[in-house]
């Protein structure tokens, strides 16, 4: 029993300074944070969405314009002359930076102003492919193209004249 005795306080007194030991290897230091403010990135239009001349005829249908500038139509419309072509955009901002598109969720509206009649725009396609991912900005800047299909109804729906209206695309940094 004296063995016992002697021996707890000596095995108390070893952990003892082993957790002392413990305790006095602990260290701190001192780091660093670092933050970098870009250039903010900014788009401006090159040229705007331009469906071109047409007649609706009977029915109608629709006009599809490529972002690489390409017209097709569908239905009873007839393509005539004058200047059609993908909207174009700019974007600018930090050189070699990850960007964003998204195209608008829904169609946009255009109105002919003399008869208050519409039409709608959708399908919207750009060059490159919106997403997150959907290039760099080489240098600081990309050009952009966007295309759309344009909904038009008969004669009787889409009488003659000059139909507009606007959309909102969004360039982001990824």
């Amino acid at each position: 029993m004296k063995r016992l005795t002697l021996l707890l306080p000596a095995v108390a007194l070893f952990f003892g300074i082993c957790i002392q030991n413990v305790q006095a290897q602990s260290s701190s230091v001192t780091a660093q944070a670092f933050a970098e403010v870009i250039a903010a990135i900014t788009a401006t239009e090159t040229s705007q969405l331009n469906f071109g001349r047409f007649s609706p005829e009977e029915m109608g249908g629709q006009i599809q314009m490529s972002p690489l500038g390409v017209r097709h139509s569908t239905g009873t419309l007839q393509l005539s002359g004058g200047l059609h072509n993908p909207a174009g955009f700019y974007i600018t901002g930090q050189s070699d930076a990850t960007f964003s598109i998204t195209l608008p969720a829904g169609p946009a509206v255009l109105t002919n102003f003399g008869s208050s009649k519409t039409m709608t725009v959708g399908k919207w396609e750009s060059i490159p492919p919106a997403g997150l991912s959907a290039g760099v900005l080489n240098g600081g800047s990309q050009a952009i193209s966007v295309g759309a299909t344009l909904n038009v109804g008969g004669m009787n729906d889409n009488p003659v004249g000059i139909y507009s209206g606007t959309y909102s695309i969004t360039f982001a940094y990824n």
